[in-house]
């Protein structure tokens, strides 16, 4: 249920209203107050709720209830864009970044020099994976904690804020200094993972899973933010339908659908949707088009000895003339990257 209140209202009697509402048994309240609307939702049981009794107090404006299931990644209770703000490099709400690197971390040589390749392109972040979810048992794994740390060492030489997929909740204290944890398409609804994020504050980026609805996704952030922690980027990284001229299926329409019901930032990962490398360019263009707040983008200084996931890398080279076309697009419209 969303309480609309009337514009200029003091604080102190929304503050009254709040502990008044929070006294019915089974029922929380979450404010939020944008540039020109404040709004309260109300999360728990609110089928014994008088809307109309609401509505005769003179601080609010509308009352409405939610049919959606999830609350708190809603744009009904946030009209407003949430901003992610990691480590000064903001993503939603008009700015938009790129994340970039390579699927795994192989070595220190490697992570650093496409590090600097892909900053020296334009790339906001740089994504590498230290631990590794791969079909067969016996492919590549990662290098799990010391994928960490080449990861940081490359931070310290570009300055890049990292991105990188977390598998367990155990391993958890490995990402203290990662800025970004990922959750991948297998674990979007791996719950228990997803409750502990909402314990930490640290902006986490979700994946749709591979055969998910976009509800289901919006029901995986909701576990997070459930927890307190309102730091979620979604993506689309394309769905298995049973097309099998690509990877993955990109559902472009997911943008613009999850950008209309909720507030949430919103990325696309053209290469894992494609899964060849040239279809990240048209994938990616195509994103930006549809209203991406950012592309999260796999790059390799040698794809063809790459770990994984070689076939869907891009060179830095080709990846720079990529990002020249992205700069260009995002032009049209008045954006930039950064």
């Amino acid at each position: 249920m969303i309480i609309i209140i009337k514009p200029n209202t003091e604080k102190a009697r929304v503050t009254e209203f709040i502990t008044d509402l929070e006294k019915t048994p089974g029922l929380q309240t979450h404010l939020v107050e944008g540039l020109h609307t404040t709004i309260i939702g109300l999360v728990g049981d609110t089928s014994k709720v008088d809307i109309d009794q609401l509505r005769t107090n003179d601080i609010v404006e509308e009352v409405k209830r939610v049919q959606e299931p999830y609350k708190n990644a809603n744009r009904k209770f946030h009209p407003d864009d949430t901003i992610v703000d990691i480590g000064g490099i903001k993503i939603g709400g008009g700015h938009f970044q790129v994340i970039s690197g390579p699927c795994s971390v192989e070595c220190e040589e490697q992570i650093c020099e496409i590090a600097t390749r892909v900053r020296e392109s334009g790339s906001t972040m740089l994504r590498g994976g230290a631990f590794k979810p791969r079909t067969s048992p016996y492919a590549f794994q990662g290098l799990k904690a010391e994928g960490i740390d080449l990861l940081l060492e490359a931070k310290k030489k570009t300055g890049l804020p990292i991105v990188s997929e977390v598998m367990d909740a155990s391993h958890l204290p490995l990402f203290e200094n990662v800025d970004v944890i990922q959750v991948g398409a297998r674990n979007m609804q791996n719950f228990e993972l997803l409750k502990e994020l909402g314990h930490i504050r640290k902006p986490i980026l979700l994946k749709r899973g591979l055969a998910n609805t976009i509800e289901e996704m919006l029901m995986s952030a909701e576990y997070i933010m459930a927890g307190g922690n309102s730091n979620v980027i979604l993506c689309e990284r394309g769905i298995r339908t049973f097309e099998t001229a690509t990877r993955n299926t990109f559902d472009v329409s997911a943008i613009p659908v999850l950008k209309r019901l909720s507030h949430l930032p919103v990325v696309a990962d053209p290469s894992h949707a494609g899964g060849i490398n040239w279809l990240v360019e048209p994938l990616a263009l195509a994103a930006v088009a549809a209203g991406a707040d950012g592309l999260m983008i796999e790059v390799h200084n040698n794809p063809a000895k790459a770990l994984s996931d070689g076939k869907q890398s891009l060179t830095p080279d080709e990846f720079d003339g990529v990002m020249k076309k992205i700069k260009a697009l995002l032009a049209v419209d008045g954006r930039v990257i950064g």
